[in-house]
């Protein structure tokens, strides 16, 4: 049970409620975001809502059956939109484009890949600064240096900060510099960084886990939400299987069906899904037939020459087509959706 209340609930009307609904059988928990506050109630016993729902401070109340409560759809039915200022949006019925580097490597670099942002019309940009290798002697990252020059330079030219955070020390040091912190695969389930991101006030997009499934990748979620965040993104970036022919295996199943049980908006990485460069477009577009809300990649000038994921990467002439076919097959979309 999701009880919404009013912003000018009294501790007194409150206190109140909380009885009530303990009495009837519920655990009740308290949440504030950002956008609002509510209780949360966990219990089994069936009763009439609307003894609770007419009661003083309550602005709504909802049966929600789903493990996951805040970031599910049987609440929310209007989609989740994430405003990150500028005009750039992540939300149902638009096509976010997100792309840039595995991992930041140099000024010259940054400003390569602005420059190619910018020139195709892509306002946010994706790359990593601390790198969570398989290997302790690969490149690991510029660290927080890194990001505070690649802010200076995509800032000048309005270009959002989409970049991975692996631990809860990380979070207050690059809260000026980023827009998006990225949960990667391997920290879906660090339960003591989602905590933490639940109280900053900055979009959180929250990558599938490696093995992970649906519902572990909306209960990850669910610790962000009920941690006072309601700004939240889900990706798809592919699964392991017992398929070695591919890095991943990119669940396009997954688009759909996370469209149907939660409100927040949905990603897809086709880079790290399939991990072929040449697929990727393919896979990019699919993801985009499937209903993703935005497509995130990778490019690089010379991908060759990247300190990591050169094989998945897109070098800027393929990272150009890719945007105006996403633009396309998108519009296509909109015409089916009409149909």
């Amino acid at each position: 049970m999701i009880i919404q209340l009013k912003e000018d609930i009294s501790e007194k009307q409150k206190a109140s409620l909380i009885q009530e609904v303990n009495e009837i059988g519920y655990k009740i928990t308290e949440v504030k975001t950002q956008l609002g506050d509510y209780l949360i109630g966990i219990g089994k016993k069936d009763f009439d809502i609307r003894k609770i729902g007419q009661k003083e401070g309550i602005k709504d109340i909802h049966i929600v059956s789903d493990e996951y409560k805040l970031v599910s759809k049987k609440w929310k039915v209007k989609p989740t939109s994430i405003d990150l200022g500028d005009g750039v949006y992540i939300k149902d019925g638009d096509m976010a484009i997100i792309a840039g580097p595995c991992s930041i490597e140099s000024e010259e670099q940054i400003r390569k890949v602005v420059s190619h942002l910018k020139e195709n019309g892509i306002r946010m940009m994706r790359g990593g600064v601390f790198k969570p290798r398989t290997s302790p002697y690969a490149f690991r990252g510029m660290g927080i240096d890194g990001l505070k020059l690649w802010y200076n330079i995509a800032r000048a030219e309005g270009i959002k900060i989409v970049t991975e955070v692996m631990q809860v020390s990380q979070i207050e040091e690059m809260y000026p510099y980023t827009d998006i912190y990225q949960v990667g695969a391997r920290n879906t389930q660090n339960f003591n960084l989602l905590d933490e991101l639940g109280k900053v006030d900055k979009a959180v997009m929250i990558k599938r886990g490696i093995s992970g499934t649906i519902e572990e990748l909306l209960q990850s979620a669910e610790y962000v939400f009920s941690g006072g965040n309601e700004k939240l993104i889900l990706c798809e970036r592919g699964i392991r299987t017992y398929e070695r022919a591919s890095r991943n295996t990119l669940d396009l199943n997954a688009v759909p069906i996370l469209k149907s049980k939660s409100h927040l908006p949905v990603i897809v990485d086709p880079s790290h899904g399939i991990g072929i460069r040449e697929f990727v477009p393919q896979m990019a577009l699919a993801g985009v037939m499937a209903g993703a809300d935005g497509i995130i990649y990778e490019t690089h000038e010379v991908p060759e020459k990247a300190y990591s994921d050169g094989q998945q990467t897109l070098d800027f002439a393929q990272s150009a087509r890719l945007a105006d076919w996403i633009r396309k097959t998108f519009a296509m979309r909109k015409t089916f959706e009409l149909l």
